[in-house]
């Protein structure tokens, strides 16, 4: 594991940058950067943002070490000569964070180019944090969106992370339980989580409990006078409905002793069918309660096509597809320069960056993002606007920049101050209350939005000076290419 000082969390193009800025006097212009995604994972509608806890974090412990500052004195460039001089080391050793920041909330449902995250101050600072801003956000705002997406297709019922053997590396692991939460499992499996976060934690036996004695029966009844209170029997290592049964009879021993069956695990077979059978029997016995469990390579596709089959699960065991993003293994979110200036007594030199590819062609200037509400408090559209030019009367979708629309009102401002010269102004609330936003946000989505499939595009736009100054700076641009 890494030691204390994380400052080295970053590609060494951003330090060399860094360099060069020193260098040539460049360190304390003022910069702005925007953190966004150009496609909504998953083939999705939306996104969930996670990750900004971690993320300030990060940026308030900012320090190179002495360990840090004597590694970085033994690179060496092309010619076997020193990379960076004593005398700029010496300067990161007294590097302190000093930016504005700005974001949205975790459990923010976000879309295409907004910016998640807006850092404003010495050029040096904002480029040196964007790798691991980018590592902090990214992979939390997919696996939370992910969760969002297995929760909407488990329809309410409860949805439990199981993922910790599967996950990629210890930090993974944490940092997906932590999303899957946000963005509405109710309980992870990974019990560090469960301490660090203060997550609910559930579990109960695997297979080897059962392997381990001669008999399934005797294996729950031994389990079940260990932890009365905590019997969800695995039922399927031989025989799935026998395994029902003999959970039934240690079911009844445990009513007698005043404890209840919770429940029973299905982790094989057609879950669809063996779900139903166990319905049929624990209802039949007395246990209508007792819940079923599903596991086995679940995620809102499979979920989707087994409440469509009449399972009858109650509880959602999801691992490997959710806490590794299975289907779509990284976020794909970009980190941007969009203004510069000298100092803050001077105007800002507004800064874009072209492509031959429409959705790469990043937007300029200081952002916030306002979004709307239609008379039954859901989301209507949101606008992407510059602060210093301030907002016109319509916006051009960023989607299709021809067309125009009009969204009544100011709306509300999604970023929200964090940090004011390094200095945090921004208390997280406790992480059940972000789980909370997330569920509060996801009712607010219109229907198409929310679609696991064929999702529809949530109107985004432009405010229509920012469309402006955009297309003057892409005409700009192309008229120098050509000179």
């Amino acid at each position: 594991m890494p030691g204390p000082s994380l400052a080295l969390l970053t590609d060494l193009y951003q330090l060399t940058m860094a360099y060069g800025y020193w260098r040539l006097g460049r360190a304390e212009e003022e910069a702005v950067f925007h953190l966004f995604f150009r496609r909504p994972p998953f083939r999705g509608g939306y996104a969930i943002a996670a990750g900004l806890q971690h993320a300030l974090d990060y940026l308030r412990a900012l320090r190179f070490d002495a360990s840090d500052l004597e590694y970085l004195g033994t690179l060496t460039g092309n010619d076997g000569a020193q990379l960076f001089s004593a005398e700029f080391l010496e300067y990161l050793g007294g590097l302190r964070f000093t930016c504005d920041v700005d974001g949205v909330p975790e459990g923010t449902a976000m879309f295409a180019h907004e910016p998640l995250l807006r850092v404003r101050g010495p050029i040096l600072q904002g480029q040196l944090v964007e790798t691991p801003l980018l590592n902090l956000l990214n992979f939390s705002t997919l696996i939370a969106t992910k969760a969002a997406r297995v929760c909407s297709a488990a329809g309410g019922e409860s949805v439990l992370e199981f993922g910790l053997r599967r996950a990629q590396g210890i930090d993974g692991a944490l940092s997906a339980a932590r999303a899957a939460y946000i963005g509405g499992c109710s309980a992870t499996s990974n019990v560090l989580a469960g301490k660090l976060y203060g997550i609910p934690v559930r579990g109960t036996h695997a297979h080897s409990w059962v392997m381990s004695f001669d008999d399934e029966r005797e294996a729950f009844a031994a389990y079940a006078e260990a932890l009365p209170n905590n019997c969800v029997f695995l039922v399927d290592t031989y025989d799935t409905l026998e395994g029902v049964r003999h959970a039934i009879a240690v079911g009844e021993q445990l009513r007698a002793r005043g404890h209840a069956l919770a429940g029973v695990r299905l982790d094989s077979g057609d879950l669809a069918a063996l779900s139903q059978a166990a319905r049929r029997l624990l209802d039949a016995a007395g246990f209508p309660d007792a819940a079923i469990v599903a596991s086995n390579d679940l995620d809102e596709q499979a979920i989707t096509r087994l409440r469509a089959a009449g399972a009858k699960i109650s509880v959602w065991g999801v691992g490997t597809r959710l806490i590794t993003g299975h289907d779509q293994p990284a976020l794909g979110g970009v980190y941007k320069l969009a203004a510069v200036r000298g100092d803050a007594s001077m105007p800002w030199q507004y800064r874009i960056k072209l492509s031959e590819e429409p959705i790469k062609v990043s937007n300029p200037g200081v952002q916030q993002v306002r979004r709307h509400r239609g008379a039954d408090g859901g989301f209507i559209g949101d606008v992407i606007h510059d602060t210093e030019l301030g907002l016109g009367a319509a916006a051009h979708r960023v989607d299709a920049p021809d067309q125009r629309f009009v969204l009544e009102g100011e709306g509300e401002a999604l970023l929200v101050p964090l940090l004011r010269a390094g200095v945090p102004v921004y208390t997280p609330p406790p992480l059940v209350e972000t789980r909370a936003r997330t569920l509060a946000q996801l009712e607010c989505l219109p229907p198409g939005v929310r679609k696991l499939q064929d999702a529809e595009v949530y109107p985004v736009g432009l405010d229509e000076r920012l469309q402006t100054l955009k297309d003057g700076l892409i005409a700009a641009a192309r008229a120098r290419t050509k000179a």
